[in-house]
């Protein structure tokens, strides 16, 4: 399983100086492949030029690269159109933006939004500020004791007056894989609009937005070994494009007047500023990678690495995982409690040894609040880890569990 870790040269610089480094916190974020960073070089050296403007050679080059990215995403992700997909900085953006877009023109008093109490607060956040803008309702769906959302569950808390849904494809702290098909088809059937947060999900399975029935699929490329900074939102033609803009200057107008101005069509009119063109360029870079490796040895390595760490994790005594015991029912996560340590001091201590993880309310409070506890500990794993990082963080918490109880 150390086929891939070669490909990272964050790695090699930590070998290079005679420390380990176990990293688990892709989750939060991925390393970068080198054909990643070799493809940002590459454009910030030969290419680098403002798209769409320029008639000159470097900004046609430019613009084809950054285009090319687009037309890429959507193909990898099952969207009908190039223009269905807008560049953003992150996930959070791009929720951001499409909460802001909705409640100008689609929401209205009275209105509900399903949302469950796992969300990121990413995924939560834009929502609540509607109710408080707009008098939109929120109505929330909780885990069941496997730390798992239930279809019934969210069939039942549907009401006539649910205009919109919202759920992680996977869940950041939980793990558990949520039935996002089967809720699509009953979103699409009732006239729901269904926004999907991927951020969890598109490094490690493929995803067809058509399929999962998604009229928005929302990502970060940081998640998948793309630089900071470039994130993606989807949104199906017929739907994204009637929406009004979230930022006005310049690219996203078609005419502008003293009195008035009118905004260009999609993916324009959502793209006001220069772009991050250089992530773009990154972000096609790591797609590549990933269709290099296929999304089968992803889950597959996945799997082995989740049933190792939950059967290792379970077996040192005052530990507790979150979330689904079966690998095959959850993502490249795990969360877990130390009876008597702090998160943060567990992390602090593994820190030392080299183990990478992370600690605290992961964005999910609402969460931390229904499970009872102030915070938790978070390992996940992606293509370069490998069992000795898993027996690494048994070591690591053992060895925390002794220095903090005595």
């Amino acid at each position: 399983m150390e086929r891939y870790k070669k490909d990272f040269p964050i790695f090699l610089s930590w070998a290079s100086k005679g420390k380990p480094l176990h990293y688990l916190d892709s989750a939060a974020t991925a390393q970068a492949p080198l054909s990643v960073l070799r493809a940002v070089r590459n454009f910030e050296t030969r290419s680098r030029a403002n798209v769409h403007r320029g008639i000159y050679e470097l900004s046609e080059h430019a613009t084809e690269a950054y285009e090319g990215a687009r037309s890429r995403t959507a193909k990898f992700i099952g969207a009908r159109f190039p223009e269905e997909i807008v560049f953003t900085k992150n996930t959070t953006e791009s929720i951001n933006l499409l909460a802001y877009s909705l409640g100008k023109s689609f929401f209205k008093k009275g209105d509900r939004i399903l949302l469950s109490r796992a969300e990121h607060h990413s995924n939560f956040l834009p929502w609540q500020m509607l109710k408080e803008e707009k008098g939109i309702a929120l109505d929330i769906v909780d885990s069941d004791e496997n730390g798992e959302i239930s279809f019934s569950s969210v069939e039942a808390a549907l009401t006539k007056n649910t205009r919109l849904a919202a759920f992680s494809h996977v869940s950041h702290v939980l793990g558990s894989i949520n039935p996002i098909e089967e809720m699509g088809a009953l979103f699409r059937k009732n006239g729901v609009l269904f926004v999907v947060d991927g951020a969890q999900s598109i490094a490690h399975v493929p995803i067809d937005v058509g399929r999962l029935g998604a009229d928005f699929f929302a990502f970060s490329g940081h998640k998948l070994g793309a630089p900071m900074g470039i994130g993606v939102l989807y949104g199906r033609k017929e739907i994204f494009g009637s929406l009004e803009p979230f930022m006005r200057g310049g690219g996203m107008i078609q005419e502008v007047s003293t009195e008035k101005a009118s905004w260009a069509e999609m993916p324009a009119r959502f793209e006001a500023g220069t772009p991050n063109v250089a992530g773009a360029v990154g972000l096609d870079a790591a797609l590549t990678y990933i269709e290099g490796i296929g999304y089968a040895n992803i889950e597959e390595r996945d799997r082995a690495l989740v049933y190792a760490m939950v059967d290792g994790l379970s077996a040192i005594p005052g530990v507790r995982v979150y979330g689904p015991k079966d690998a095959n029912t959850r993502g490249g996560i795990v969360s877990f409690s130390v009876e008597g340590v702090h998160p943060h001091d567990l992390a602090t201590i593994l820190s030392r040894d080299g183990v990478s993880i992370r600690a605290g309310h992961h964005c999910a409070m609402p969460l931390m609040e229904f499970l009872g506890v102030p915070a938790l500990a978070r390992a996940s794993v992606w293509v370069y880890n490998t069992p000795d990082d898993i027996r690494a963080l048994a070591r690591g918490i053992e060895h925390a569990v002794k220095i903090l109880r005595t």
